[in-house]
């Protein structure tokens, strides 16, 4: 029985700043990096296959937390936000006409001008997750770990999500069922040698 943890990345200054960054490659933070250097894969998670987004703040959370390099895979990359990347989701929700929705009224098929739609995403992401032969860690985006646990929890991005992603914690999935484990697993504080 193989299991799928999914791991956001840490805090960028986009984050903060609220901007939608999609594909844009924005490192992390210096306090995310103090933050995640602070933390380690918990058992049996840090023997796990280790995956991430090839975008710089997912690689980089991968290794400050697992102490090595990640394998990478593009299907990894976050939503394609195309127009709205960069911008801010209160300003665009206030805008009439820019077509922005909150994630409850989006359905599979919501695409962001010249984006991508979760079911797109899915068919992108769909191929790499079948081929998974053992317990995996894919340090990713939100985007990507909404689409996969929409999945998992059956839900269909119309109403509030069943699952809050918060960082600093493994979402795990059972990948022969596509079931999720409600519970999600906190990363440990790394212990410090004398």
């Amino acid at each position: 029985m193989s299991k799928l943890a999914l791991l956001r990345h840490g805090h960028t200054d986009w984050n903060r700043a609220g901007r939608i960054q999609g594909r844009s490659d924005i490192a992390l933070d210096e306090q995310a990096r103090a933050e995640l250097a602070g933390y380690q894969l918990p058992d049996p998670w840090n023997t796990a296959s280790l995956w991430a987004s090839p975008l710089g703040r997912a690689f980089e959370t991968a290794q400050l937390v697992a102490g090595h390099d990640p394998q990478t895979s593009d299907a990894l990359i976050e939503m394609n936000w195309g127009d709205w990347e960069g911008q801010r989701g209160v300003d665009l929700i206030e805008e009439a006409d820019s077509g922005y929705r909150h994630i409850e009224d989006w359905g599979w098929d919501f695409r962001p001008p010249n984006g991508e739609s979760p079911a797109e995403l899915w068919a992108r992401l769909e191929p790499w997750v079948s081929g998974l032969q053992n317990d995996a860690i894919a340090v990713c985006h939100i985007g990507i770990m909404r689409v996969i646990l929409a999945k998992a929890w059956g839900w269909d991005f119309s109403g509030p999500a069943p699952f809050k992603i918060k960082r600093n914690r493994l979402f795990v999935v059972d990948l022969d069922t596509m079931a999720p484990v409600p519970e999600p697993v906190r990363l440990t504080p790394r212990e410090v040698s004398a």
